[in-house]
């Protein structure tokens, strides 16, 4: 199958930059992309291996070896003198791939026909001088994130598994992408990537044409199209090439250093390794434009690259302090280069000087209460109850992260490799496997959640600052939701019905433009919302990985009749008991205000079963969530 060009690819500079630096320098840490489906994020990695110079190697080497540099456990390097030129690998690493197939296990053929312990090596391993790319990288478990990061910043892959202990090569290009709207990585995940870019769809009616002009010559005739591009292609590959020769001999002054950790403190990126990577990605942009000396207009770019993502997130990414103290930090240092009598290389002050953090377009933010630290919903199970603030975990599920093996003659999931391994030590290298040898395995995964708020936005809300107070609890909520990879969901209700205002998303900035635009006033329909909720959870039952919980925010005064005739009240009750009978955990935080009060969210809560709250004993500043119901999900039999 034939790969879309490099050269061919239409805007997105920065992206084709940071991919270029990854292709010369894969200690930078990796590259995440980041932006909207249809961005050519898949189409301009896949691009990157058609550029990068081909590899010598031993055919059937498992570890990508260079011949003059065989790892110890290679068999075929270290017995073979033949290698050939072959394309750098290109890895796509499946979002369902265990640990082992990652890091590499015991290869269990030799165990068994020779008795013998033997290395399997994993796709670190086939990655080795390429790339290893991951889409959807923000569905990966957190576990195999943090394997992959820290392998990409060492280039080396060391294996403790049943007793081998092996360490070997794995050097490669790190490239991650994700939709915002499948949810974001934590951010001790998002600052081990060394570089982020932001994509998004050209705006221009001329680029977005001469996109769909190229894409669609490719697809009729692939082979003419790549001999169209061959000659930038080929331009590429010299220049990949010859920065990866130079860049040992890169020469950053101590001065610019200085320079980058000032931009570093003065735009609030609190990690080290923002300071580190923008020095080596500095120097490797140098390299790629054939000097051996970095100069400012290196560390703008490599700022542009590697600081985004490290600094305040979520409505004040760039701010406007922010980017005037990168550009006066800037001019300072011009300043000092013109009074030193050297050349000035680049002046942002330049009408024509592209800014390094480019104005992101203005988001709208809905007004709420000022907040402090995000609120926690802290879930207690049936399994193990998360401490320190954790998310609570469950062991022996079906899925889950392999957390150890024990000793087991009947057990519910057997774990091979243990086995195995028992069996070789008590028969002294001999395979002989009997019940006495059997592992079971332990498994542990993180719970997520289908977080339903059911909103109250009828007249009886009130005042305004009440409902400002309303909608910024709900962010908040949504916000520690959205950093845990739970699910949210919002109903609203006023008037004669009630509203799926978000569907279950992981989007926050989705859930922030839709309540934002939230009206309130008219009537309470508060039986029809729970009877929305209700369908909602039916229908989200297929999905097991996420147990549901529900927050209702209400004054529970209804008066809106599921039918002509029928009592409002009665039909809250009712739909209240069938909400019930699906055993999910609940919260309901009362909004009634005034000195007469009528208690029905209270009574609503007894009915649910729920844990109820008032909320002006909560502050969006200070809420702290417990809810203390055993979740459907539960414990579950390992197999």
């Amino acid at each position: 199958m034939k790969t879309f060009p490099f050269a061919a690819l239409v805007g997105q500079d920065n992206l084709k930059t940071a991919l270029l630096v990854c292709a010369v320098n894969p200690g930078v840490g990796g590259l995440l992309i980041r932006g909207d489906k249809g961005t050519a994020k898949s189409t301009a990695a896949r691009g990157l291996g058609e550029i990068m110079s081909s590899i010598s190697r031993v055919p059937g080497c498992r570890f990508n070896c260079p011949p003059e540099q065989p790892v110890d456990v290679c068999d075929v390097c270290n017995d073979a003198s033949e290698h050939i030129l072959m394309p750098p690998p290109f890895v796509n690493l499946p979002l369902g791939a265990t640990e082992d197939r990652v890091i590499g296990s015991i290869d269990f053929e030799r165990a068994l026909k020779e008795g013998k312990k033997a290395f399997q090596p994993g796709l670190l391993a086939a990655a080795h001088r390429g790339i290893l790319y991951i889409d959807e990288v923000n569905l990966l478990a957190d576990h195999l994130v943090d394997v992959l990061l820290d392998v990409a910043a060492m280039g080396v892959n060391s294996v403790q598994r049943e007793g081998l202990s092996i360490s070997h090569p794995a050097r490669f290009a790190l490239i991650g992408t994700m939709n915002l709207e499948e949810g974001d990585l934590r951010p001790q995940l998002l600052d081990r990537f060394g570089m982020m870019i932001e994509v998004e769809a050209p705006s221009e009616s001329e680029v977005r044409a001469e996109v769909v002009r190229r894409r669609m010559n490719f697809e009729a005739d692939p082979q003419g199209f790549e001999r169209q591009w061959q000659g930038q292609q080929e331009q590429l590959r010299r220049q990949v090439s010859i920065a990866i020769q130079l860049l040992p001999s890169v020469q950053l002054a101590d001065r610019l250093v200085t320079i980058v950790s000032e931009l570093c403190c003065e735009l609030g990126a609190r990690s080290l390794r923002a300071d580190l990577i923008v020095c080596k990605v500095a120097r490797t942009l140098a390299a790629l434009q054939g000097r051996e000396e970095v100069d400012l207009a290196d560390i703008r770019t490599a700022c542009q690259l590697a600081l985004p993502h490290r600094l305040k997130r979520r409505g004040s990414d760039q701010s406007k302090l922010e980017q005037d103290k990168l550009d006066q930090s800037i001019k300072e240092a011009l300043a000092k280069q013109v009074e030193e009598g050297e050349q000035q290389q680049e002046d942002p002050s330049d009408e024509n000087s592209e800014n390094p953090f480019q104005e992101p377009p203005e988001e709208k933010i809905f007004s709420v209460k000022n907040s402090g630290n995000p609120v926690r919903i802290e879930i207690n199970t049936d399994g193990e109850t998360g401490r320190d603030g954790r998310r609570s975990t469950t062991r022996g599920l079906r899925e889950g992260r392999f957390l150890r093996a024990t000793l087991n003659q009947n057990p519910n999931k057997l774990a091979v490799n243990a086995t195995v391994h028992h069996s070789l030590l008590r028969n002294a290298g001999s395979l002989d496997v009997s019940a006495a040898d059997f592992h079971e395995k332990v498994e542990v995964v993180k719970n997520a959640n289908l977080v339903l708020f059911v909103v109250d936005a009828s007249g009886s809300m009130a005042a305004l600052k009440r409902m400002e107070l309303v909608k910024g609890t709900v962010i908040n909520l949504l916000d520690d939701a959205y950093t845990r990879r739970d699910k949210v969901a919002v109903i609203a209700f006023r008037g004669e019905g009630a509203t799926l205002l978000l569907p279950p998303t992981r989007s926050i900035e989705t859930a922030q433009t839709r309540l934002k635009e939230l009206p309130t006033g008219g009537r309470t329909p508060l039986a029809q919302a729970l009877t929305l909720a209700y369908e909602l959870l039916i229908d989200s039952q297929c999905d097991r990985a996420f147990a549901p919980l529900i927050i209702l925010l209400t004054d529970g005064k209804a008066n809106v009749p599921v039918s002509e005739g029928s009592d409002a009240w009665e039909d809250t009750l009712i739909a209240a008991e069938e909400l019930l009978e699906l055993r999910v955990p609940s919260l309901v935080i009362d909004t009634e205000s005034g000195y007469l009060r009528f208690s029905k969210a209270q009574e609503l809560a007894k009915v649910l079963k729920a844990e109820h709250l008032s909320l002006e004993s909560v502050s969006v500043d200070s809420l702290s969530l417990k809810i203390r119901s055993k979740l459907k999900s539960g414990k579950k039999t390992a197999r």
